[in-house]
């Protein structure tokens, strides 16, 4: 969001920085999305084992129609692909799993609609916002009729269980549950470059051996990552894109292992138990759990003025407040606000457009205040109040009528005024002249014009 000021509040109904957002949506499609899609499709083209999932939300998909076309139509020839999977989340790519069902089920069902119109698929398996998961959420997964759910493989949920099997959701079981292999996924994600890491320079060979030393009996290994790992996270000089070329390659040569999809994986792996997973976790910093959006006094106080306003959304139809409710709720938002400055402070840095936790949560609830004065506005209108609706009115053809004095007011500082505004001085000019000189009215009396009125 741009900078939004407490003065703005009540007169600007625009929150976004459009160059900002744009400027760093190009630059990522130029070092990532792009040249990582045109690499997988050729290792699709090239490798019959080889197979990949995406999941990409309603946000994404609205900036890349908006900034970025070319990466959408990329994704669409990946789509087209028979090996190639497009999973469900939130489309606002939200936190509405741990606060609302309701809120939750409308975000999954948009973020379906808009996964079948850009890329003719349903998804059968879902990926919640930032792998969060817990029993109850799972069950809520299931409910909509998903067959399986991917999460992270956290030491303090398995304990002395392996990640690298299917397991099923505690409460139905009918819902498969994916976990993600941290430590392998991680070594590409975060250690690829660090040349203090013992295990530098990863190759695809060496990744292959880790692979072979696996034990047999164990299935599956989940790599999830964030997709600005390939481009963006670690640039194209450190070798990310050579390692990801060869790496089809010498897992479908060397191990026993193929690539799967996470909707053949649920279909075809039997579950070994379930997985109890009580209180939501997620993939995010050491804690695997929820402190990096909710984590102190300002992530939660942020988080409650949201979604207090939910019920009065729900009934409001305004497409301009729903397309700014979904906004709103981006996760993002609430991670700039984390004040972990310690083992995951660099990671909540990144692409975080705020000097401190601090400006952006005066920044996110300066634009809430105004959002909720809109709400508010919407809701009474819709309750059919006749006073606030005709304050209301009142309300918007006052700010009309400010709107075009500040246009004149422009215009007159750079000094060409408008020919209205030329025009309206002439006829108050003529206007004080005629009102100057009493007209005569029937039976004698005087009296002033009214048009000095």
């Amino acid at each position: 969001m741009r900078r939004y000021r407490f003065f703005d509040i009540g007169n600007d109904h625009y929150y976004y920085d459009d160059y900002l957002n744009e400027s760093i949506l190009r630059k990522v499609a130029e070092k990532s999305y792009l040249r990582t899609n045109d690499v997988l499709l050729g290792l699709l083209e090239r490798y019959e084992g080889f197979s990949v999932a995406f999941s990409v939300t309603g946000i994404a998909l609205e900036q890349f129609a908006l900034y970025a076309p070319e990466v959408l139509e990329s994704f669409r020839r990946l789509a087209a692909h028979p090996r190639v999977e497009f999973l469900a989340e939130t489309y606002a790519h939200s936190l509405a799993s741990l606060v609302s069902r309701e809120e939750f089920v409308r975000q999954v069902n948009e973020h379906k609609k808009a996964l079948k119109e850009h890329f003719g698929v349903t998804p059968r398996v879902f990926r919640n916002t930032e792998l969060i998961y817990s029993d109850e959420i799972g069950a809520m997964v299931a409910d909509m009729g998903f067959e399986g759910i991917l999460t992270e493989g956290a030491k303090h949920v398995l304990g002395w269980k392996s990640p690298n099997y299917l397991y099923c959701n505690s409460i139905n079981p009918r819902l498969k549950v994916l976990l993600k292999n941290f430590k392998m996924s991680d070594d590409i994600a975060f250690r690829f470059s660090d040349r203090n890491w013992d295990e530098w320079p990863l190759t695809a060979g060496k990744f292959a051996g880790w692979l072979r030393e696996i034990p047999r009996e164990e299935e599956i290994v989940g790599l999830f990552m964030d997709y600005e790992t390939f481009g963006e996270h670690q640039w194209e000089e450190t070798g990310i894109f050579e390692f990801l070329k060869a790496l089809p390659g010498e897992v479908l040569n060397t191990t026993d292992f193929v690539f799967t999809t996470p909707t053949e994986a649920v279909r075809e792996l039997q579950p070994v138990a379930e997985i109890s997973v009580p209180h939501p976790i997620s993939w995010a910093d050491e804690e695997r759990d929820l402190t990096a959006w909710l984590g102190n006094e300002l992530q939660d106080e942020a988080f409650r003025k949201l979604y207090a306003m939910e019920e009065k959304i729900r009934k409001i139809k305004a497409p301009d407040i729903r397309k700014d409710w979904n906004y709103l709720q981006a996760s993002d938002h609430f991670y700039y606000m984390c004040t972990k400055f310690f083992s995951d402070g660099a990671v909540h840095s990144y692409f975080n457009p705020y000097d401190s936790p601090y400006d952006a949560f005066i920044n996110f609830m300066n634009v809430l205040s105004d959002f909720e004065i809109r709400v508010n506005a919407a809701y009474a209108e819709k309750e059919g109040s006749p006073e606030v609706v005709r304050l209301n009115k009142l309300l918007k053809e006052k700010e009309k009528e400010i709107r075009a004095y500040e246009e004149e007011l422009k215009k007159y500082r750079t000094g060409k005024p408008s020919a209205t505004a030329r025009k309206k001085t002439a006829t108050k000019r003529s206007a004080g002249k005629k009102s100057s000189r009493p007209s005569q009215a029937k039976g004698g009396r005087k009296r002033s014009s009214s048009s000095g009125k």
